[in-house]
């Protein structure tokens, strides 16, 4: 009998603190097909349900602004600034031809050469 290939699994992280910033699905909207079930969301507070013990999240929903109340951290997953920043960080500065780089990356160098153009700032 051949063996099903084993899934690797993602576990989420559970201990977010106020500001982070979240990927969020509504799982109910996802498995009926609804638009709008996911969402980018800013953590405002954590707390303990009385009943489950389990610990529940807080978040405006970035896209309306609209509170979000006792989200399951099950179904979210973070947001890192790494990832937001890796066209930035990652931008081909060498290259003579701009249109290598992602409009991201473009806006981000010119805003800060016209601060000042003796130096780009350094990546910490």
């Amino acid at each position: 009998m051949a063996q099903q290939p084993q899934k690797q699994g993602v576990q989420p992280k559970t201990d977010y603190v106020k500001g982070d910033l979240v990927l969020v699905r509504d799982v109910e909207k996802y498995w009926l097909g609804l638009p709008g079930h996911t969402f980018v969301g800013r953590v405002e507070r954590s707390w303990t349900h009385a009943d489950t013990g389990k610990v529940l999240y807080d978040l405006t929903e970035l896209g309306s602004l609209s509170y979000r109340a006792g989200i399951d951290p099950d179904y979210t997953r973070p947001l890192p600034a790494t990832d937001a920043m890796h066209d930035i960080d990652t931008a081909p500065l060498r290259e003579p031809d701009t249109g290598a780089m992602t409009p991201a990356a473009v806006a981000w160098l010119r805003q800060h050469l016209g601060q000042d153009s003796s130096a780009l700032p350094t990546r910490p």
